[in-house]
């Protein structure tokens, strides 16, 4: 399976097992972990998605604002 193809049903699997469950700091996880598999964050042995560069350089321009770089936050939020 061609690696865009896997990433894309990596962040589907998120939405779909996990976008349902109760809670604003649930919702923030599921969101970081389907932009985590969407830019090739890999699997560590805790079966947590580790941080990839391209996923720090989101994050990091998702912050970025009229008043710098930390206008916005970026919330990683608790797994289930």
């Amino acid at each position: 399976m061609e690696e865009k193809t896997r990433r894309i049903k990596k962040a589907i699997d998120f939405a779909v097992r996990f976008g349902g469950i109760d809670g604003a700091h649930h919702k923030d996880w599921v969101i970081d972990q389907m932009v985590r598999a969407l830019t090739g964050c890999k699997q560590n042995e805790s079966d947590e998605l580790e941080a990839s560069d391209e996923y720090n350089e989101l994050v990091k321009d998702a912050c970025n604002g009229k008043d710098g770089p930390n206008t916005y936050t970026w919330e990683e939020g608790i797994a289930p």
